[in-house]
């Protein structure tokens, strides 16, 4: 693979202490070096996307058959947490939009230790989820073609998407549009086709479907409160990735705009893709005819009479998963670099292209993401026990990283050393909290079931491994101070 001309990144100007910004001035993080390809369409289709994963097409089954139709308003009340999460990230980003994203911010305002443990954190957790999500390319494509070893088409999927990733950030949106594309026609055509069961009387399930599905069986928790609760990290690790729309902040066409309006949309995007399909799928289905490992999008288009049900739904799946692999590779790069600007990663990955694209640091991602290849192909069961609890473990962190910097930022506005955002969190700082709360509990169930403990050792691990390596890397090389902007004037919004 030869890449296009590179040109080294140029360091940035650093600015004389307490100097303000013109009113034509970017401000801090506006111009990073890249191209402002990503219009309001590929932005919308990128948040749609990267709230619809696998876990929602093949995961769901099993936490159906752990809490009943009480699921539903496990998706409710953790998409509501996350929709407070992307707000709190949003008014981040309208402070300062930059690639580095909730990574930058914990080294704003928590502290380099911080800033180095979550960009990295967010980095391995991309390249394991890459890992698996390749691995399980690899296996649904061997629906059609069983003779291909998987591996091998694993390793075509990768270098695609790479290649992809390598041409334009334009490529990459349009792309990642088409995949959310899909599985948004997926799953409105699941509830169209469900509601049509349910009230015209179409398809084979007709004379069994109902909406009283929902509680004639045992009631609408029939295991009880505490199973449900138990399917709360299977539902966050659904929601993983919703928070890479911040990760586009400096690619994207006007993101003061474009950004807030993509945020704003998750309420509905949850209701209608999550709530809304498995209200429909359970009142379809009863909810005792799941079973640990089936796609509930499988057996409700089997009942109904959908033909070629399976190949649906596994097409549907495979552009999941390479959506998420295609993600993947976009948000490792720009991490990796938004690292090396900070002075916490090798200066080589800041190097980008003539097309404005951080080759290098995208080429790292990939590479790791081939040995993640080998180790599936070795051992696939346990090599992704251990991939998912990397995963979900980083995804909390990233997410309470992300509410303990909007609590010191709103501190710093009340205190007028910042100016307000004009977008704001609701609520705060008693939702900031909450969230928090909620993300301790979910952290907390984690040590209940035995394959999902494996969740905090590896977590623990990771903790020691990034913690020794940021001591031997900051005594080579001292972190680089954050820009920010001027001070809001006196007698300025406080929030």
């Amino acid at each position: 693979m030869t890449y296009p001309e590179v040109t080294a990144a140029r360091p940035d100007p650093e600015p004389e202490p307490g100097a303000r910004r013109g009113p034509g001035q970017a401000p801090p993080g506006a111009d990073e070096g890249y191209q402002r390809g990503l219009g309001a369409r590929q932005i919308q289709m990128i948040a749609i996307g990267s709230a619809i994963g696998v876990g929602l097409f093949l995961g769901a089954g099993t936490a159906i058959t752990t809490a009943g139709p009480s699921l539903i308003l496990v998706y409710v009340v953790a998409g509501a947490v996350i929709f407070l999460i992307m707000r709190a990230l949003g008014e981040l980003l309208s402070y300062r939009p930059t690639s580095g994203s909730f990574a930058e911010y914990a080294g704003e305002f928590i502290g380099p230790f911080a800033g180095f443990v979550t960009g990295w954190t967010y980095w391995i957790m991309w390249v394991t989820t890459g890992m698996a999500e390749i691995t399980a390319a690899g296996l649904y494509a061997q629906y059609w073609f069983p003779a291909i070893p998987q591996w091998v088409t694993a390793l075509a999927v990768l270098v695609a998407l790479f290649g992809a990733n390598l041409v334009s950030v334009r490529l990459f949106g349009e792309v990642e549009f088409w995949f959310s594309m899909i599985k948004v026609i997926a799953i409105v055509g699941m509830i169209l086709i469900g509601l049509g069961v349910l009230t015209v009387g179409f398809g084979d399930a007709a004379d069994t479907a109902s909406v009283t599905h929902l509680w004639a069986d045992g009631g609408l928790a029939p295991n009880g409160v505490t199973q449900t609760l138990m399917t709360l990290q299977i539902v966050m690790f659904a929601y993983l990735g919703v928070e890479m729309v911040g990760v586009t902040a400096s690619e994207t066409a006007d993101p003061a705009r474009t950004l807030p309006r993509a945020m704003n949309a998750i309420p509905w995007r949850i209701g209608l893709f999550y709530v809304g399909a498995l209200t429909v799928i359970l009142s379809v289905v009863p909810w005792r005819e799941f079973t640990p490992g089936t796609s509930p999008f499988v057996l409700a288009f089997d009942r109904i009479g959908i033909p070629a049900a399976a190949g649906i739904v596994n097409f549907v799946v495979l552009t999941a998963a390479l959506s998420s692999c295609n993600s993947g590779l976009y948000s490792t790069g720009r991490m990796l670099r938004s690292l090396s600007q900070r002075g916490q990663a090798p200066v080589a990955v800041r190097r980008m292209t003539r097309r404005r694209v951080p080759a290098t640091a995208i080429a790292c991602g990939a590479a790791v993401m081939v040995v993640g290849v080998v180790v599936n192909a070795v051992s696939p069961d346990r090599a992704f026990t251990y991939i998912t609890s990397v995963a979900t473990v980083g995804a909390l962190w990233v997410w309470a990283v992300i509410l303990l910097c909007h609590l010191r930022y709103r501190r710093a506005v009340a205190a007028g050393r910042l100016p307000a955002a004009a977008f704001r969190m609701p609520g705060a700082p008693y939702t900031t909290w909450l969230s928090l709360a909620f993300l301790a509990l979910v952290l907390a169930l984690l040590t209940l079931a035995p394959e999902t403990r494996t969740a905090l050792y590896v977590a623990a691990a990771w903790a020691v491994s990034v913690s020794l390596a940021y001591l031997l890397w900051s005594r080579r090389r001292p972190p680089r101070p954050v820009e920010r902007p001027a001070p809001a004037p006196a007698g300025g919004a406080t929030g």
